[in-house]
């Protein structure tokens, strides 16, 4: 049986057709928030269930309790606050239990029944869930941007669904259903920002060994500059799954949101967004959603000692190299040979040698997924 989702209930805020016309034939008589691309994004994953148990952006009770606790008021797990932040001539305009719509200047995508209007504090959030005030910290100098109350209510989806790369788009429903369909009732679940080398391959291939089916679900949406381009990481996978992996037993699709750079707190959320998906196991590698030096490189992981109630299964893997004597990839608990045979995958030397347009040594990534890299003009986010 297919794990349950988080909270034990899947949550769909995506309204019918008449029920969407219906609140739209009204829309000009509430009041009108403008928001982003990346926030509409978010309320869509709170509409379709990416975000379960939560039916709308957080209250006050339930953010206080994420901060200080890591946990929504229910009890339930949760590492990272989703809010709706706005500025205080915005929060003038409504009042608590009004309802209002939230649009983008495309389209309107959510109506929300206000039920708290609340001021926060930006050094207790940043230690809180960034571990940092430091601003040179991508996710601390986002939060520098939000205004200084948040609103928290329950949303209703109003919208299209809204997606760059609809080939690889799948809702939780969408993913459950076609894990059922493959008779997968453990699935193990990949996160990624990046393209993949060979180490990926490998993590990748001996946690799904152990289970039905690999989920790979790489992160699409708003990244810090010099990371991977989304076009980049879905082509290049594309060519190592055709190539060089099972595809009865593999499945990708995307995860559209924000990086936002909290290591062990976003390991966390990314492992309650696969069990969402359907996932039974997840994969937390070295330095889980980090950035620069601001986490210990296995603080990703270490952190799950804390939520035994989470629901799906970790899976670590603590380091691994290219081994010359075994002329394989390997790690701590198979090779017998000395640090001086072993070749790490440096992320650095992979992206100097794309950098110069020049392919990577075999040893670290395919020549394939390599020379699929290089044919985009620049492959980083600008």
């Amino acid at each position: 049986m297919i794990v349950k989702p988080h909270g034990g209930t899947l949550i769909n805020r995506v309204l019918s057709e008449k029920e969407r016309e219906a609140i739209l034939s009204f829309k000009d008589k509430f009041v009108s928030l403008e928001i982003d691309e990346e926030k509409a994004i978010e309320i869509q994953n709170i509409a379709s269930g990416v975000f379960s148990p939560l039916q709308g952006f957080m209250n006050q009770d339930d953010y206080r309790e994420v901060i200080q606790r890591s946990r929504l008021a229910n009890g339930h797990a949760w590492t990272l606050p989703i809010i709706l932040a706005v500025d205080k001539v915005q929060a003038n305009k409504f009042a608590k239990n009004e309802t209002i719509i939230l649009k983008t200047k495309e389209a309107v995508i959510a109506s929300m029944l206000v039920e708290d209007i609340y001021t926060w504090d930006f050094e207790e959030y940043a230690k809180n869930v960034y571990g940092t005030t430091d601003e040179k910290h991508p996710g601390v100098q986002q939060l520098k941007t939000c205004g200084e109350y948040f609103v928290g209510g329950t949303i209703n989806f109003l919208s299209k669904p809204i997606s760059h790369f609809s080939k690889y788009y799948l809702t939780p429903r969408e993913t459950r259903v076609l894990f059922k369909e493959k008779k997968w009732e453990t699935v193990v679940g990949f996160q990624t920002r990046n393209v993949s080398h060979l180490g990926h391959e490998y993590v990748q291939k001996s946690a799904q060994s152990i289970v039905d089916g690999l989920f790979i679900n790489p992160v699409i949406g708003k990244k810090k500059a010099g990371d991977f381009s989304d076009q980049v990481i879905l082509d290049s996978y594309k060519v190592l799954i055709d190539g060089f992996y099972v595809k009865e037993r593999t499945v990708m699709s995307i995860l559209q949101t924000e990086m936002r750079y909290a290591g062990p707190k976003e390991a966390i959320f990314h492992a309650i967004v696969r069990k969402n998906f359907g996932c039974s196991h997840f994969i937390i590698g070295r330095d889980h959603a980090g950035v620069g030096s601001y986490y210990h490189p296995f603080a990703a992981q270490k952190i799950f000692d804390f939520f035994p109630d989470l629901g799906i299964t970790p899976i670590f893997f603590m380091s691994f190299f290219f081994c010359k004597k075994c002329n394989s990839i390997a790690n701590d608990k198979t090779c017998p040979h000395p640090q001086s045979d072993h070749v790490d995958f440096a992320g650095k030397i992979i992206r100097d040698k794309l950098v110069n347009h020049q392919i990577p040594p075999e040893s670290m990534m395919r020549k394939e997924v390599s020379e699929e890299i290089l044919k985009h003009g620049n492959p980083f986010v600008e």
